[in-house]
């Protein structure tokens, strides 16, 4: 059954508290080379048809109405995997 993932990022000139909340607490344990963090979200959708260019479209119109925050974030990525 195929899987369509899109992934939501914050927009890259806003701060993001939790990415910098967390960088910090990876400094705090020792590991400042990993200091700089952005924090997204997922969203995995499966399908029982295939996979189109329109559902696809839909899919990414979905993304920009519903799964993000168009002020806010931007969706970086709509892609399709295969379930082993």
């Amino acid at each position: 059954m195929p899987k369509i993932v899109v992934e939501v990022m914050p927009k890259p000139e806003l701060l993001d508290p939790q990415g910098k909340a967390v960088g910090g607490a990876l400094n705090r344990i020792g590991k400042p080379e990993l200091a700089s963090v952005r924090i997204g979200k997922r969203f995995e959708i499966t399908t029982d048809s295939d996979v189109t260019e329109e559902v696809l479209d839909s899919v990414r119109e979905i993304a920009a109405d519903v799964f993000s925050n168009p002020i806010i974030e931007d969706v970086v990525s709509v892609s399709v995997e295969e379930n082993a």
